[in-house]
C-alpha cells in the first residue's frame, strides 16, 4: 500500500501546469497517456511561444507566492520554479526559433507521437484521422517560427537542415518507392467504415504533402542561411547543458574528468578482452579481437527483429522477477513492461512510461536501422537493465506508483535527462555488482556502453566549446568528431554516423547520461560515507528507496533533497 498525503496549494498549481502543457503542446498530454488534447499539434509559431511563456511566468509567479506546507512541496517548488525559469531563459535567447535537429525537434515530435497513439478500433482511428489533418497547420507554424528565426540569423547548423529535409522526404515518401509514414499507417486502419478510411486517405496525404513542403522549405529558405559550423558556442551551450541536466556543472573541469574517465573506461575494457581471448594481454588491439571472437559466436547471435523482441522480453522479466525477490520493492503495477519493435528505423532505443492509470505500460522501444538484421545478446544484454528494471522502468514507473504523495507534474513529466539517463548507467554498473554480468562477454558490451558515454562527454563539450582536440591536431570539429567516435565505439557506420549527428544537432544531452551518473555515484558515495561515520552500516536499498521515491527532479534538487537541504 503506498503513502498518500493531503493535497496542497502547490501540488494544485503543478498539476494546473500540467493541464495548461497539454492545452499548449498536445503532444505531451499523449506521452504521458492523457487523451482531451489527442487529435491536436502543437502551434509552433512565434506566438504559440509566446503565449506559452505568458503561461510559464503565471504559474512562477503563482507557485513562489504558495506556502510549503511539507518536504514534498519544497521538492515541487524547487524544482518546478527552476524549470519554468530555465525555459523563459532560453525562450528569451529564441532557441525556439532555431529548434532543429536530426532527432529531437517538431518535425521528429509530430511524425512520432502517433506510435503512441491507442489503434484498436473506429474510434481510435478517428482521433488519429483527425491530428493527422492537423499535421499541415502544425508544419506550417513551424516553418513560421523557422522564418522569424532566419530572419533574425538564429539558424541551425546546415549538417542538421540537410538531414533533417532528407528524414522530412522520408516520412513524405518522396524518394522512394514506399509509401511515406503516414500513407503506410492509414493502411493499417483495417475494420473501420468506408467513409472513416477515405478520411484516413485524405489526412494521410495531406500530411505527406506537408513534409515534401517542409523538405523544400529548408532547402531553399533555411538552408542558405544555415551556418557552416556545428558548434553552439559556451553561452547557448551553457543553457542547453542545465536543461540537460537539472544542474550547471563546470564545463571546463567535465571535460578533463570526461578524458579521464575514457582512459579509464579503454584501461578497464582491455583488461575484461584480455579475459575472452585465449592467452590475451591488455593492449590497443586486444579489444578488437575479443569483438571478433564474440560476433563469430553463435551462441550469442539473434537473428531478425522477432528473435529480439522475445530476446528481450524474456530477459526483461527475468530481471523484474529476480531483484523484486532481492533487491528492490516492485509494484505489482510496474512488475509489466513491453519489449517492442519500433515502427521507425532511425535508430535508437528508448523508454516511454506507463500512462497515469497504467492502461498502457511502460515499455521499451527497439528503433533497428533499415537493413540490421544480426543482433549481438552480448553486446546488448546491459541494454535491457538499462532501459527495464533497475533502469528507466523501475526509475519512472515507481513515480506513477506514488500517485498518493506526488503531484502529477512530479509523477509524469518532472526530472532532466542527467537524472533518469544517469540512473539507468548507474543501474548497468549496480548489475555488475549484483553478479548479473558474471560472463566477460556481457561485461565487455557493458563497457563498450559506458566507453562510449563517456566519449560522448568528451566530444559534445569539445565540439561546441571549441576545446583543443585530445590529439594535439587543433580544435574540434563536426570531422574529427567522426573520426574520434568510430576509435571509441564498435558499431554500424551508418548508426555511428547518425549518433554524431544527433550530438552535433542537441548540444549538451550526449554528456548528461555520464555526468548524471556520476552525480548518482557521488551520491551513493556520500550517503556511505556518512553512515560509516554514524558507526551504522550503508543500506543501499534504502539509499535506492529515499531516491526514487522523490521521483523525476533536476539533479541539483536531488542531490539537496537527499542532503536534507529541502524540507
Amino acid at each position: 500500500m503506498t503513502e498518500s498525503r493531503a493535497h496542497t496549494e502547490i501540488d494544485r498549481i503543478a498539476e494546473a501546469w500540467v493541464d495548461t502543457l497539454v492545452s499548449h503542446e498536445p503532444t505531451i498530454g499523449t506521452y504521458i497517456g492523457r487523451t482531451e488534447a489527442d487529435g491536436r499539434l502543437p502551434d509552433y509559431s512565434p506566438d504559440g511561444a509566446d503565449a506559452l511563456a505568458s503561461a510559464q511566468r503565471k504559474t512562477l509567479d503563482a507557485l513562489l507566492a504558495a506556502p510549503v506546507k511539507d518536504a514534498v512541496d519544497a521538492v515541487t517548488q524547487a524544482d518546478l520554479s527552476a524549470e519554468l525559469r530555465l525555459s523563459l531563459e532560453q525562450q528569451g535567447s529564441g532557441e525556439h526559433l532555431r529548434d532543429l535537429n536530426v532527432i529531437e525537434s517538431p518535425p521528429q515530435h509530430i511524425r512520432d507521437i502517433f506510435d503512441l497513439m491507442p489503434s484498436e478500433g473506429e474510434a481510435d482511428w478517428a482521433v488519429i484521422a483527425e491530428r493527422m489533418a492537423a499535421v499541415p497547420e502544425a508544419l506550417r507554424s513551424y516553418r513560421a517560427a523557422l522564418s522569424e528565426g532566419a530572419s533574425r540569423g538564429l539558424v541551425s547548423a546546415i549538417r542538421q537542415v540537410t538531414e533533417v529535409s532528407a528524414q522530412s522526404r522520408r516520412i513524405a515518401g518522396t524518394d522512394s518507392a514506399a509509401p511515406g509514414f503516414f500513407t503506410g499507417f492509414a493502411a493499417n486502419a483495417t475494420g473501420v467504415s468506408t467513409a472513416l478510411a477515405t478520411t484516413l486517405a485524405t489526412a494521410a496525404a495531406a500530411a505527406s504533402e506537408a513534409y515534401a513542403e517542409l523538405a523544400d522549405f529548408l532547402d531553399r529558405e533555411i538552408a542558405p542561411h544555415a551556418p557552416s559550423a556545428d558548434a553552439f558556442g559556451r553561452d547557448r551551450y551553457e543553457l542547453a547543458s542545465e536543461a540537460f541536466l537539472g544542474e550547471r556543472v563546470d564545463l571546463d573541469e567535465t571535460y578533463e574528468w570526461g578524458l579521464e574517465e575514457l582512459s579509464r573506461m579503454i584501461e578497464e575494457q582491455q583488461r575484461i578482452a584480455a579475459e575472452i581471448v585465449p592467452g590475451g594481454r591488455p593492449g590497443p588491439g586486444i579489444v578488437a579481437e575479443a569483438i571478433a571472437l564474440l560476433e563469430a559466436d553463435p551462441a550469442r547471435k539473434l537473428h531478425g527483429t522477432d528473435a529480439l523482441q522475445r530476446w528481450m522480453q524474456e530477459t526483461s522479466d527475468r530481471s523484474v522477477r529476480e531483484l523484486a525477490e532481492t533487491q528492490f520493492e516492485i509494484p505489482n503495477e510496474i512488475r509489466t513492461l513491453e519489449c517492442m519493435i519500433a515502427p521507425t528505423q532511425e535508430g535508437g532505443i528508448y523508454y516511454t512510461g506507463p500512462s497515469d492509470d497504467f492502461s498502457r505500460p511502460g515499455r521499451m522501444w527497439w528503433s533497428v536501422p533499415e537493413g540490421v538484421t544480426e543482433f549481438d545478446t552480448w553486446r546488448e544484454l546491459t541494454t535491457v537493465y538499462h532501459e527495464g528494471v533497475p533502469g528507466h522502468h523501475l526509475q519512472i514507473g515507481q513515480a506513477v506508483v506514488n500517485r498518493g504523495l506526488l503531484n502529477e507534474w512530479r509523477r509524469q513529466l518532472a526530472g532532466t535527462s542527467g537524472h533518469a539517463e544517469g540512473w539507468a548507467l548507474y543501474a548497468e554498473r549496480l548489475m555488475e555488482q549484483l553478479g548479473y554480468l558474471e560472463d566477460p562477454a556481457d561485461r565487455l558490451g557493458m563497457l563498450d556502453g559506458q566507453r562510449m558515454r563517456a566519449a560522448r562527454v568528451v566530444l559534445d563539450i569539445g565540439v561546441h566549446l571549441g576545446k583543443q582536440r585530445p590529439d594535439g591536431g587543433g580544435v574540434w570539429d563536426g570531422d574529427f568528431a567522426l573520426e574520434f567516435m568510430r576509435e571509441n565505439v564498435n558499431m554500424n557506420d551508418g548508426y555511428v554516423r547518425f549518433e554524431v549527428n544527433r550530438y552535433l544537432g542537441w548540444a549538451g544531452q550526449a554528456p548528461s547520461y555520464k555526468i548524471g551518473q556520476r552525480i548518482w555515484e557521488q551520491l551513493r558515495d556520500e550517503a556511505a560515507h556518512d553512515a560509516r561515520a554514524r558507526g551504522e552500516e550503508f543500506d543501499a536499498r534504502d539509499f535506492h528507496r529515499r531516491a526514487l521515491a522523490l521521483g523525476g527532479v533536476r539533479l541539483d534538487t536531488l542531490q539537496r533533497a537527499m542532503r536534507g537541504e529541502l524540507g
